[in-house]
Order: C-alpha cells, then structure tokens, then sequence
C-alpha cells in the first residue's frame, strides 16, 4: 500500500523577534487619504519587524478636515487647534498613550499658542528631518499644501538639522495645491497630475536638491517610491514607522504636547535612537 503523497507545505514566515505592545498610538487624522495609508502603514510594520500580523493597539480619530476648511481660508489656527485637541481627547480616553498627525499642514495649527493637548504626540516634520539628516541631506525640496509651503515650518525644522530647504516656484505651489485638495484627498490619482508633480521635482532637481520631502501625506498616492527624478521622503510612511518603534519601545516616547517643538528632539520626533535608521521611501 502507498502512503498518500504529502502536498508541499509554504515556508514559515520571517521571524525576527517577538511583537511587543509597549504603548498603545493614537492617529489623529486630518485628512482622509493621507490618515488611511498612515494607518496601513502603522500596522504593516508589525508583519515586516515580526513576520506575523501582529502590531500594538492603535485607535484612529477623524473629525472631517471639510468642517475646518474656512478656518484654514481665515487662518485661525486656533479654531483648527481646539478642532484637533478635541480628537486628541477622544484618543487620550480611548486609552491612547501618543499620537501621530498624519497631517503635515495640521502642524501649522498644532504648533500654534493653546493649552497642552490631551496627550503628547511625534512632530511630522521633525521626523521626516531627522530621516533627511540621517541620510546626510543637504537641499530638501517640499511639497505640501499652499499653507504648508507659505510657512516657515519645514525651512525652520530642516535649518535646525543643517538642511537648507527649496520651495516649488510660486505658480507650480498652487498647481500642486489644486491637486492636492481637488484630487487627492478625495482619492483621485490622474497621470496628467503626477506628470505636474515629477515636472516640479525635476526643477529642483536642478536647483540642487538632493532629496524632495512629499510633505502632504496624500502624495505618496500620486509618487510612489522610486518614480521620481529625487530620492522621496516620504512623511506618510516616516511617520507609520517612528510610531510603530515608539510604541515598542524602540524609541522614546514623545513628550511634545503642542507649541512649536524643540529642535531635534527624539522625543518628538528627531533622530531615532541607535540601530534604526531606516531609508528614504
């Protein structure tokens, strides 16, 4: 009698080392598009760093960005701040230790003068400076929203790590923007609009970037890694990580509760400790 021949069996998953849910993140969510692929993200690094899906407790709060968009229009930042510490609380009493502003412009509101938000959270743009810096940068454009790249918040976060920072001509900014808030945000990828975008890369390209921050959390959508004429940090992605290690403790926990943040402060988001350098998106 023959024994029944035995079907090949998958190989086991990676293994490297055992999930640990030191903290639980919150996403506070500003946008919806860019809060979604942040939230993927997050939980995609637990089946990357472990090889099962496993990954620490996360809570998402999302108050529509559509109810602050005439805030935004006025630039009352403190009607936008007070909008985002509401979800910040709901985050703190769904049992959120930190949170994570997917929302590269919502940190124009959240570094404005108010009282302490519920619970402390990471710094987007101190993150992505710090990968930028660790990956020896010089000259990082940035691409945002018209708000994002009218301010002084990437210039001045990038300048603290010794990075100068390039902005997109005024005309290619609101370009960008009408693409950002007509399409993107809603889900709409077109090619003509990711042609726009590799055009503007490619003129700081030639201003001599070394790198272009995709400081809108929609963009990776439209540019993923490795279709553009710079190497791309991608801040939707940077952030997901530095969460993910702050929640299992390979990280500090940040301490920044609102206000601008110090300069390279791990805590909020600057260089993470040693070993996890990580790579441009």
């Amino acid at each position: 009698m023959t024994s029944p021949r035995r079907r090949p069996q998958p190989p086991a998953p990676p293994t490297r080392g055992p999930a640990v849910a030191a903290a639980h993140a919150g996403i506070l969510a500003h946008s919806t598009e860019g809060a979604a692929l942040c939230f993927l993200a997050f939980c995609q690094q637990g089946y990357q760093r472990t090889g099962r899906n496993e990954h620490p407790d996360v809570t998402m709060d999302y108050i529509a960005f559509g109810t602050s968009m005439a805030a935004w229009e006025a630039g009352d930042y403190a009607a936008i701040r007070a909008t985002l510490a509401v979800s910040a609380d709901r985050l703190a009493r769904a049992g959120a230790d930190f949170f994570a502003c997917p929302d590269n412009t919502a940190h124009l509101a959240l570094e404005a003068p108010g009282p302490a938000l519920p619970l402390p959270g990471l710094h987007i743009a101190e993150v992505l400076a710090g990968q930028a810096a660790r990956e020896g940068r010089r000259r990082v454009g940035v691409l945002g929203t018209r708000y994002l790249m009218d301010s002084p918040l990437y210039p001045r976060v990038l300048a603290a790590h010794g990075i100068a920072c390039e902005l997109p001509a005024a005309a290619d900014r609101l370009v960008l923007n009408e693409i950002i808030f007509s399409e993107l945000v809603n889900g709409v990828v077109r090619d003509a609009s990711r042609q726009e975008y590799l055009r503007v890369i490619g003129s700081l390209a030639t201003r001599g970037c070394d790198a272009v921050a995709l400081a809108c959390t929609e963009i990776p959508l439209l540019i993923p890694a490795g279709t553009a004429p710079l190497p791309t940090l991608d801040s939707t992605r940077l952030l997901a990580r530095a969460a993910y290690l702050a929640a299992v403790g390979d990280r500090p926990l940040p301490t920044w509760r609102g206000g601008p943040v110090p300069a390279q402060d791990p805590a909020a988001g600057g260089p993470a400790p040693g070993g996890q350098q990580g790579t441009s998106m």
